[in-house]
């Protein structure tokens, strides 16, 4: 676990949070760590959301299956990041997603309980995460709200654009890698993957876009 705390010092959960204190911190909370193989279901739709993940290596999906087997991303969890959190704390009696490894990962699961029951030591640095908490579940609330904003669009180019148009932004540059192959893209936009290459090629045509693969950059 020590290799790791590197890593939870720079997930926004544990900021503020100094080295020494970790393996205090990680027990109080009932921290266990997981591996999973890409491709395996971590936690699947409809199971007891008592947790709180992150992501120490590799990539997760956060994702719902449809009766035929389409799917639909919420989000994509890279390492550092959080996810569960905003179910763990909701009172739901089951998860509304499934979570998917998109790579060979390895994860710390926190028991949800733990983080917002009141320490018996009343110490301090638990008192911090439960601070840190509030802060992502606000920024995945904005998140979220970008997501909602690009599907409501109403054609999959209008779609493709928004979401385009937003990762420039983030990334501050014309020209980004974004974190989806073509069936992932399809998936976050909720569009059919076919429509999907279709309209990129059309815009590549146009001169709209210029792309290999995951890489985009927008004329």
């Amino acid at each position: 676990m020590k290799e790791f705390y590197p890593i939870l010092q720079s997930c926004p959960l544990f900021e503020g949070i100094r080295g020494e204190d970790l393996p205090g911190l990680l027990g109080c909370l009932g921290a266990k760590m997981i591996s999973a193989k890409k491709g395996q279901v971590i936690f699947r739709e409809g199971d007891a959301p008592t947790f709180v993940g992150v992501l120490l290596t590799g990539s997760v999906q956060l994702l719902r299956e449809d009766y035929y087997g389409n799917r639909s991303i919420f989000t994509q969890i890279g390492p550092k990041q959080l996810f569960g959190e905003s179910y763990a704390f909701s009172g739901a009696q089951a998860l509304p997603v499934s979570v998917v490894a998109d790579e060979d990962s390895q994860i710390l699961l926190l028991d949800g309980f733990r983080i917002t029951a009141r320490c018996s030591k009343d110490c301090e640095f638990h008192n911090r995460v439960i601070f840190n908490l509030l802060r992502v579940v606000a920024t995945k609330n904005l998140v979220l709200h970008q997501k909602i904003q690009v599907t409501s669009k109403r054609t999959t180019r209008e779609k493709l654009m928004a979401y385009l148009l937003h990762q420039a932004k983030l990334h501050g540059s014309n020209s980004f890698t974004i974190p989806y192959d073509r069936q992932a893209l399809a998936d976050y936009l909720e569009v059919d993957r076919s429509g999907l290459s279709a309209e990129i090629s059309k815009m590549r045509k146009e001169g709209i876009i210029e792309c290999d693969k995951s890489f985009f950059r927008l004329l």
